[in-house]
């Protein structure tokens, strides 16, 4: 991607992530690897002096929000530096780059259009963290929104991003706001270009309620300044829709009954604090990011919002389980490392520390046990067999010669003593003569009878005109 523009010495351009009214997201890079997120605002700044109204308001904004960094939280993003762009003269903030999907993007397909009850609680969780750890330091972020939350894949974490808004003064921030903010997640107060910790509050309560229903409670059907209006009228008097009654209507048909039926038991505890969240003035709301957190933190061990011994003893008992389990399996590899090394220790394996693996010895032949068996019971028969027949070998001295003539040998029993095999295979030969002579004698004398001395046939001769 071509560079648009130069941001700063040492921060390459690699093009535009976001842009929008109140101002653009760009992706950068540092030498190396490490890629970064850089937030540019839309209002230049022309000279970097304390003279300069913009430059002093952007410079005392930026300073609250390094307050953000000096305890690291895994929830909020990282601000790695800030100033004025090379070309154009535009004050920016350079952010970590977090890879992964907003909130936005995981309640689109072909993700489920709702959150289960578990991942919503752990949502609301880390978000209240976020909101707590920047308000303790004293910066509000003005811009929490679906699409300002991502999911770190690399860590877990659902992170806070984009804090374009909190580094505006007051006038960048009303004026953005009115033509370029997100109106579905404002809080009543901001119509005036108000902003509290309980604005915050607010905008948390609308991502909650998105979570669980799969649309913010006023949903904005066109851009026209006409469907703003009525989004924003709606935020300070309409009252907020009944979310068990939203969330009814959102549960997919792939889900189970059963557990439809269990998604649909959101806790009381969490509907209290949406609900408190969502109030129209501010003072009715929890007062900051702390004071929501602690409800988030109580409501989640309680039913009743006041911390449970026996929720605690049961987490108790599911991490010493944990712990069990663990040391179990780490017995049960013990144990296997230990035959693995008593195994290659009989059969003459070498570790191998370079490699860090046991190596078989090549010189040695290993014969499975049934193969071994087979073999060994082979022999024992050979041998048998041959000892056998050695010891039955009659020697040539104890044979005796018999000799039979022809009448003899046709008389039964023909087995009946022991013979001399070449003097019956002469008799045989004798008797074998005798029978063909005989067969052709008998052949010759059938032939001779057979044969008859033809006579020559004379024939009678015609006269002569019947004289001669």
């Amino acid at each position: 991607m071509s560079k648009v523009f130069t941001i700063t010495e040492g921060l390459e351009n690699l093009g535009a992530l976001r842009t929008g009214g109140q101002g653009s997201v760009y992706k950068g890079r540092r030498m190396g690897p490490v890629l970064t997120a850089v937030k540019l605002l839309p209002t230049p700044i022309h000279s970097e002096s304390e003279d300069d109204k913009n430059f002093r308001n952007f410079s005392n904004e930026v300073a609250k929000l390094q307050k953000v960094n000096e305890e690291p939280n895994p929830n909020v993003v990282k601000i790695l530096s800030s100033g004025i762009t090379e070309s154009g003269s535009l004050p920016y903030i350079e952010m970590e780059y977090i890879e992964g999907p907003d909130l936005c993007e995981l309640l689109q397909p072909p993700h489920e259009k709702i959150f289960m009850l578990k991942e919503a609680i752990r949502v609301a969780d880390q978000l209240a963290s976020a909101l707590a750890h920047c308000h303790k330091v004293g910066v509000k972020h003005g811009d929490i929104k679906s699409n300002n939350v991502k999911y770190n894949i690399h860590t877990g974490n659902y992170v806070l991003l984009d804090f374009g808004l909190a580094i505006m003064s007051e006038e960048e921030r009303r004026s953005s706001i009115r033509h370029a903010g997100a109106i579905e997640f404002m809080a009543p107060e901001q119509h005036d270009g108000a902003m509290y910790l309980q604005t915050d509050v607010y905008s948390y309560g609308i991502i909650l309620y998105e979570l669980l229903t799969g649309q913010v409670p006023f949903p904005l059907t066109g851009n026209g300044e006409t469907g703003r209006n009525a989004i924003m009228l709606a935020h300070m008097e309409a009252p907020v829709p009944d979310l068990r009654e939203a969330r009814k209507k959102s549960l997919p048909d792939s889900w189970t009954t059963l557990k439809q039926t269990q998604e649909l038991q959101v806790p009381q505890w969490l509907l209290d604090v949406i609900d408190k969240c969502l109030q129209k003035t501010p003072d009715a709301r929890f007062k900051s990011g702390m004071e929501l957190h602690e409800a988030i933190i109580n409501g989640s061990l309680s039913a009743d919002g006041r911390v449970s011994t026996a929720a605690i003893q049961a987490e108790n008992e599911r991490l010493a389980g944990m712990v069990k389990q663990y040391q179990q399996d780490e017995l049960k590899k013990e144990q296997q490392l230990l035959a693995l090394k008593h195994y290659a220790n009989e059969t003459g394996a070498n570790f191998n520390e370079a490699k860090g693996i046991y190596e078989r010895n090549n010189k040695l032949v290993f014969i499975p046990k049934k193969a071994l068996t087979v073999i060994v019971l082979a022999g024992i028969i050979f041998a048998g067999l041959f000892l056998y027949a050695w010891f039955n070998v009659k020697q040539p001295g104890n044979v005796k010669a018999v000799y039979v003539n022809q009448a003899d040998y046709f008389k039964p029993p023909f087995m009946a003593r022991p013979y001399n095999y070449d003097s019956v295979m002469r008799v045989n030969r004798k008797i074998m003569a005798a029978k063909k002579a005989a067969a052709n004698r008998a052949i010759k004398a059938t032939v001779d009878s057979a044969i008859i001395k033809a006579k020559p046939i004379r024939k009678k001769r015609k006269k002569f005109l019947g004289i001669f």
